[in-house]
């Protein structure tokens, strides 16, 4: 029972890592990367598709997105798309392929970005800590029905914070990473 719950515990944790990395992989640096418009939708032909259906996604260099629509009339719909996220990107179309070139970040611009790792870490670290309890919840549980004794409570509540622990690291090597890679472009 016990491993069962360590199990599950791990299980959601790494979930909210996951979705650390990817919220991480959002936030661009000044270097063209395609998992910048993994997250976009356009709408093709009436329903909400990601762009990467409607469209090759390529980097043709260290600061230039190239966008090619499988179909020409989807090119308005792409750039719509574009220009309405939250990414302050700016397309350039030039018949069928469109361009989206990768501003320099100014200084200002980097820490701003570096406030937003840390509050993606932040909220990465809740969810940890949720898990954590919840676990904790599960053990205490067992207590009272009498189905573990209070040694396995402890060792179990003992291995559920070595795993938060574990997880919590790995957030703190991710978010370092990230401001790293942020300030020194």
């Amino acid at each position: 029972m016990l491993n069962e719950i360590k199990k599950e515990a791990g299980d959601r944790m790494q979930k909210s890592i996951d979705a650390l990395k990817t919220a991480l992989t959002k936030i661009r640096t000044g270097r063209a990367s395609t998992a910048l418009l993994d997250h976009l939708t356009v709408e093709y032909y009436g329903s909400e598709v990601p762009l990467s259906q409607a469209a090759q996604i390529t980097v043709e260099d260290a600061r230039t997105i190239s966008i090619t629509a499988w179909d020409k009339n989807m090119i308005g719909p792409i750039e719509k798309a574009i220009l309405k996220s939250d990414l302050g990107l700016n397309p350039n179309t030039a018949g069928t392929i469109i361009r989206i070139i990768m501003p320099p970040l100014t200084e200002q611009r980097r820490k701003d970005l570096v406030k937003v790792v840390k509050g993606e870490a932040e909220q990465a670290k809740v969810g940890i800590r949720a898990v954590r309890r919840d676990a904790n919840q599960d053990i205490k549980d067992l207590v009272k029905e009498k189905l573990i004794s209070t040694d396995d409570e402890k060792r179990g509540e003992a291995d559920i914070q070595k795993l938060t622990d574990q997880f919590v690291a790995k957030i703190d090597e991710a978010t370092a990473l990230k401001e790293k890679e942020l300030m020194s472009m």
